[in-house]
């Protein structure tokens, strides 16, 4: 028996509506922040890989953006195209769902999902019910809608009940050598998690209409020793948006730009300097031309 038969990897989707945790779960599945999370839908934009090695097992798990039923901008269908695409390179699917929560949402991202690959329902946010109780009857409704492969109520916040279902999706990895070195958690590059980072805070310290017009395009990235040097630009859409995202006296913009830079420097344990700047680019997320520039194409 040669070392390879004895290792086992592969890729597992993680889908489901928006705000579900799907980016929660895969941070806490890794053990690191690679997926940016917030409380607004349309967090996650890109597919984000996230790598976890155990011994002979190595789980690549594809955190995908929401499914997207209410907006339908070019942003928003590439969005869609990332999941449904993603969908058909996976080896297992992770459906997520919230605890006593299943909407017609929820039922279209159902509808989706492959069936010539095993299908887990994840029962996220499973912390919260004030009765655990209410867990069962929750099952008993959801579990007849199609053969899942298992059903593992988890809380991705907390961590718990993910040894669980890692076990869960073990048996459905392919044998074969692992497709990543072993301490390796993402194939991201630095550039783009800076983005990433940037843009998590301009949800997180913005109002609700903001985010959805705002990207974040890293004009400069340079290592000078040990020091990571950024230069980011924040495009919104209008002129009104730049103002509220610099905020009285510049102090939003500060806010924004100093928690980024704390966590880039957990997440690359290294010193950052980084500078921000904003933009109006009119029109970004139904342009063709920004998008591609972005990524999202």
């Amino acid at each position: 028996m040669t070392e390879s038969q004895n290792l086992h990897s592969g890729f597992i989707a993680i889908v489901g509506r928006p705000n579900v945790g799907k980016s929660t779960l895969l941070n806490h599945l890794i053990g690191q922040k690679i997926s940016i999370t917030s409380r607004k839908a349309q967090t996650t934009r890109h597919r984000i890989t996230g790598i976890l090695t155990e011994d002979k097992t190595q789980f690549v798990f594809v955190d995908t953006p929401g499914f997207q039923t209410q907006h339908t901008n070019a942003l928003n269908r590439s969005m869609n195209r990332v999941v449904t695409t993603s969908l058909r390179e996976v080896n297992v699917v992770l459906f997520v769902i919230e605890a006593r929560h299943f909407d017609e949402r929820d039922q279209q991202v159902l509808e989706l999902l492959p069936h010539d690959r095993p299908v887990i329902l994840v029962i996220n946010k499973a912390d919260l019910l004030d009765d655990k109780a209410e867990l069962l009857p929750f099952i008993e409704k959801i579990a007849p809608m199609r053969h899942f492969a298992a059903i593992v109520p988890v809380s991705a916040r907390l961590g718990k009940h993910l040894d669980t279902l890692l076990d869960a999706i073990r048996p459905y990895l392919p044998e074969g050598e692992h497709l990543y070195a072993e301490d390796e958690i993402t194939d991201r590059n630095e550039r783009f998690l800076a983005a990433e980072l940037l843009r998590e805070k301009i949800f997180r310290f913005t109002g609700e209409e903001l985010p959805y017009s705002v990207s974040v395009v890293i004009e400069q990235f340079k290592m000078e020793g040990k020091l990571r040097r950024i230069n980011a630009a924040i495009l919104v859409d209008k002129e009104a948006h730049k103002a509220m995202l610099i905020g009285s006296k510049g102090e939003k913009l500060k806010e924004i730009a100093t928690q980024a830079r704390l966590d880039m420097e957990k997440l690359f344990d290294g010193k950052v300097f980084l500078e921000v700047f904003v933009k109006v680019r009119s029109g970004w997320a139904d342009s063709a031309h920004m998008l591609k520039t972005l990524g999202y194409e």
